[in-house]
């Protein structure tokens, strides 16, 4: 491609994955690609230029239910609608008073129950703009709310993929959707409650649906597969969807072991733990994604890493439903690849989520610097390359990385602000993620589209003016 066609820009300081490049040169195709650049007078980017971060695991429609669920709730049981697992399972079930996933589920199930394509579109729109101007220029969206509250289609049978779709590409964020398989209420494979009918499909009627939702690939959309969760999605159906053609490209994303209820039910069901019968029977690699996976024996911890599989940390949503804690120092000494995401949108911010998985590291363990595992290495750094790496192979798309053939997918830190003063490279990553919760993210480019300018996106009023509306409508405070 000749010069001329490019859009060339400098950076002062431009992250690569082997550190900081001064005075960079970045070139931007009309496709959207970073290339080459040798053109010494390229408009300026500013300071400070970094690959935008990948969100990889988002529910779209959890957004608008975000400090709903923060008040003491009623006794439940870990799944309140199979009482007789007190006595299937001795043990089991806790007798005290204490919220935990299970009763938030809840809260989430009747929140679901309004929300269709239009609520969902205007929701996800408003998310995927406060998630560009945090730093996300990507999300991957695990999708389950499939159909009516009845459980009956919608016309089209997509519509609501459609909808985060469309959301998408209105607030200009690179969508990987993870269209979710949804069979079974339980490990001991017992039909979908009422509330969880709209989730549903056959792997039939799944299949179809992911052939039908590739069509709409593109620069901007990528289709991959989530399997909701092995509770969810018998062995037989597990075995059937990754025999299809369908799985033999993009990312297969599933949740796992994220409580230890669920490490339990497996056990005595599957005997075996989460992760460990999923590697026993599945060929678990780089394309696979394992949401939370937070409660991991050594063994699996030492296995997860080996696969070349990304683990999925949420760590606001973790913490906000008392999952527990990520082993991130074997997994990191054992080569593991990390991202994250903001799941259930309790908070949007990378910053937030890295510093929240080194800091539940440090309050566990009474110790600082984690994440950095040699002597002299950054903790920022290390968290900042580590999510990037992870989530561009959990979304299956080119992002993640300031280099050729990339997509030109990048955030401009606000080099004006008191919080980077007299910082340089070495200290700049964990200025950025440690030193406060000032917005430190001043403009975003996603494929060579500036989306946020001076800390506003380009379409944010109308965006959040119809979310509020919408809202306000569900009458859901």
């Amino acid at each position: 491609m000749s010069s001329a066609t490019l859009a060339h820009f400098r950076a002062g300081r431009a992250w690569r994955i082997d550190g900081w490049q001064a005075d960079a040169a970045l070139g931007v195709d009309a496709d959207g690609r970073l290339q080459a650049s040798a053109e010494p007078a390229g408009a300026s980017l500013g300071r400070w230029v970094l690959p935008g971060m990948p969100n990889l695991h988002s529910h779209a429609f959890q957004r608008a239910m975000a400090g709903l669920a923060e008040r003491r709730g009623h006794v439940h049981a870990i799944f309140p609608d199979r009482e007789d697992q007190k006595a299937a399972i001795p043990g089991r079930i806790s007798q005290k008073s204490e919220d935990n996933f299970w009763s938030w589920r809840e809260t989430m199930y009747a929140f679901a129950a309004t929300i269709g394509p239009d609520e969902l579109k205007a929701i996800a729109a408003q998310l995927y703009v406060e998630m560009l101007k945090a730093g996300y220029t990507s999300v991957c969206e695990f999708h389950y709310l499939h159909h009516r509250p009845d459980g009956t289609p919608y016309a089209p049978p997509q519509a609501m993929s459609l909808a985060l779709i469309e959301a998408a590409r209105e607030a200009g964020i690179g969508l990987t959707l993870l269209p979710v398989l949804y069979i079974s209420g339980g490990f001991d494979g017992r039909a979908l409650s009422a509330r969880q009918r709209r989730f549903g499909h056959g792997v039939d009627d799944y299949l179809r649906l992911l052939e039908t939702l590739r069509r709409q690939q593109g620069d901007e959309v990528s289709v991959g597969i989530a399997l909701h969760s092995l509770r969810a999605v018998p062995e037989p159906a597990l075995r059937e969807v990754l025999a299809s053609g369908l799985a033999a490209t993009g990312p297969i994303h599933i949740h796992i072991a994220e409580q230890v209820g669920e490490v339990q039910d497996c056990l005595a069901t599957r005997g075996a733990r989460p992760v460990e019968w999923l590697f026993d029977h599945a060929d678990v690699d780089a394309r696979w994604c394992l949401v939370h996976a937070t409660h991991l024996t050594a063994a699996e911890t030492a296995q997860l890493a080996r696969s070349g599989a990304v683990a999925g940390l949420c760590p606001t949503t973790e913490a906000n439903l008392g999952d527990g804690l990520f082993p991130l120092a074997d997994y990191l000494d054992a080569g593991g690849t990390l991202g994250i995401g903001s799941d259930s949108h309790i908070s949007i911010s990378p910053v937030e989520e890295l510093r929240w998985l080194e800091y539940g590291q440090r309050l566990a363990t009474r110790h600082r610097n984690i994440a950095a595992r040699r002597e002299g290495d950054s903790v920022g750094e290390t968290l900042w390359r580590s999510a990037l790496r992870g989530g561009a192979l959990a979304s299956g798309r080119p992002v993640g990385e300031l280099r050729d053939g990339a997509r030109a997918d990048l955030i401009v830190l606000d080099e004006a602000s008191p919080l980077l003063a007299a910082r340089e490279a070495r200290s700049l990553l964990d200025s950025f993620l440690f030193a406060g919760n000032t917005p430190l993210v001043r403009h975003v480019m996603v494929g060579g589209r500036w989306q946020v300018r001076d800390f506003r996106h380009r379409d944010e009023e109308r965006i959040a003016r119809r979310y509020r509306d919408v809202v306000d409508s569900l009458e859901i405070a």
